[in-house]
Formats: structure tokens, C-alpha cells, sequence
């Protein structure tokens, strides 16, 4: 039996026709041919059975056979908020693996020790598009573009539940000092993040950049109603604890 391969197409009911891109990859790669089946996805929650009826030029024609709406993979609603790091390749390897484990939004950071100041987002959304359909997700993840700091900590107040990773002592934030450096402990006082979660809640996780997260931003943070947590003993490049947070939510949020 023919396998049925998919396609992203985000209006995928009325279009008719295939994106410029998915119809190149269709025509000249899978060298698919009128009357060939394949499925549609509009990233939103809908698959849809569709049927090629002309391939002319560049172009690539269909007719919806079927709509099939999916029910999401997960509970609630998995934010992923992260610092951008210096080398691009990274982030894009976080996306994709992130994407195929499953979350639903993906947010950028501009913070005080970020080593990455602008980023491209299409590069970033067509590494999505095609993890989505790699691992056959219903619905693709938004994604933002690069925002400050302290207009994201303040624009997401009505998240159920909010955390922050960051690697300074507790005791540090709250203005104590240390008798040490051997003494201070990243993980002091901080939960762990599987530990705390509470699914089928609009949840939020801040990643840092490699030089963490400021004191000053952590405090703001806290002011806005995060909660400090660890994702586990070991310290972490910025994309692996992004990872770590995504399989955690998605673990904890997995039907």
C-alpha cells in the first residue's frame, strides 16, 4: 500500500492548490501524480483527505475527499519562553525537537545577558512546519518574534502557572549573602519543575540565556507571580534545559 504523505497547508480548506514549496517537494520530489491521495494539514487541529486532480507547470491542484479534525495530543496549553542562543543551529535543533515531542507556543527572549540580540523567525517556522509533519502533530506551534524581557514577564498574567530557570541562589536573590562560593547552590530552595506542574493548565517556562537570567530580571519575575524551579542537578546549555522543560510539560500534560 502506497504510503499517504502529508502536506502543510494552513488553508488547507479553501486553497485548492499547494503552497509554492509543498507543491515543488510533491511534483518534483515525490513525483506524485493526479489521482494520488494525501493528507492536509492546517496546523490547527484539522487533517483533511485530499486527492491531486491536475499538476500543471509548478502547481499542484486537489480536492478535499475528507475533513478529519484531531484532538490534541496533550492537555492545557505548553508556552516555551527561552533566551536565543549565539549559534543559530541550536535554536533550530531545539525547535524541531521540541516540535516532535509536542508544546504549543514558542516565545523569544531578549534579556540583559543574551549573546543574541535579533533573530530570523521564517527559518525558525519552516524548521516547525516540517517537525510537524515529520511526527504528524495536528497542530503547529506560534511562534513570536524576539520580545523584551520585562514586556513578556508582563504580558503573560494570565497564565495559570508561571516559572522561571535560572541558576542563582535563592538566597542570592532574596538579597542574603553566602558565606562561600562552595556554599551557594543553584538548585537551593527551588522545586523541581515535574514536581510542581499541574496539568491541563496554561502553563509558561522561562529558559535563560547561557549567562542565566540577571538578578534584576529574576526579581522582576518573581514580582510578577513566576516561581523559581530546577530542572534537575545537572547545569544545562540554554536549548537542552529548553528541551528538558518541553519533555516535562509534555509528561506531565500527556493524555
Amino acid at each position: 500500500m502506497k504510503e499517504v504523505r502529508f502536506f502543510y497547508v494552513p488553508d488547507a480548506a479553501v486553497a485548492g492548490q499547494l503552497p509554492d514549496e509543498e507543491a515543488q517537494h510533491c511534483i518534483r520530489v515525490l513525483r506524485l501524480q493526479p489521482g494520488d491521495e494525501m493528507m492536509l494539514m492546517d496546523g490547527q487541529g484539522t487533517f483533511y483527505r485530499a486527492q491531486i486532480v491536475s499538476v500543471q507547470a509548478k502547481k499542484c491542484f486537489y480536492q478535499i475527499v475528507a475533513t478529519e479534525p484531531q484532538a490534541k495530543e496533550w492537555k492545557g496549553w505548553l508556552h516555551l519562553a527561552m533566551a536565543p542562543t549565539k549559534n543559530m543551529d541550536r535554536v533550530e535543533w531545539l525547535a524541531e525537537k521540541a516540535t516532535e515531542i509536542g508544546f504549543d507556543e514558542l516565545s523569544f527572549l531578549n534579556c540583559k545577558n543574551s549573546e543574541r540580540k535579533v533573530i530570523k523567525t521564517e527559518r525558525v517556522d519552516k524548521i516547525l512546519i516540517s517537525a510537524v509533519k515529520q511526527s504528524r502533530k495536528s497542530c503547529k506551534p506560534v511562534l513570536h518574534e524576539m520580545t523584551d524581557f520585562k514586556k513578556f514577564v508582563q504580558s503573560v498574567s494570565h497564565y495559570e502557572q508561571k516559572f522561571i530557570a535560572h541558576c542563582h541562589d535563592e538566597r542570592e536573590v532574596d538579597g542574603e549573602q553566602t558565606e562561600s562560593q562552595e556554599e551557594e547552590d543553584m538548585n537551593y530552595g527551588k522545586p523541581k519543575l515535574y514536581d510542581i506542574l499541574q496539568p491541563d493548565k496554561k502553563t509558561v517556562v522561562l529558559i535563560g540565556p547561557e549567562g542565566d537570567f540577571s538578578l534584576e530580571e529574576v526579581r522582576l519575575a518573581l514580582q510578577q507571580g513566576f516561581t523559581p524551579i530546577s530542572l534537575g542537578k545537572s547545569r544545562l546549555r540554554t536549548e537542552t534545559a529548553a528541551l528538558v522543560a518541553v519533555q516535562m510539560m509534555q509528561m506531565k500534560n500527556d493524555y
